[in-house]
């Protein structure tokens, strides 16, 4: 698979939790936990379990920073 897309994080599935329509995948990717949203039936097609290896790819329109006051 290759990507336009370089913010690309590495990371494993540690858990899943399914609704009717989303499932949240909770990642360890290098000891920072990420969760991606994503529909039910994308997680069987990908066929995720805990364990999976996986890559995250983050897209977003605005990144926020903030410093302490």
């Amino acid at each position: 698979m290759r990507l336009s897309a370089r913010n690309k994080i590495s990371a494993r599935v540690t858990s899943i939790t399914q609704g009717e329509a989303t499932a949240n995948v909770a990642l360890d990717a290098g000891g920072l936990r990420l969760v991606a949203s994503i529909t039910v039936e994308a997680a069987q097609e990908l066929e995720l379990r805990e364990g999976s290896e996986v890559i995250a790819v983050i897209k977003a329109s605005d990144v926020i920073l903030a410093v302490p006051d």
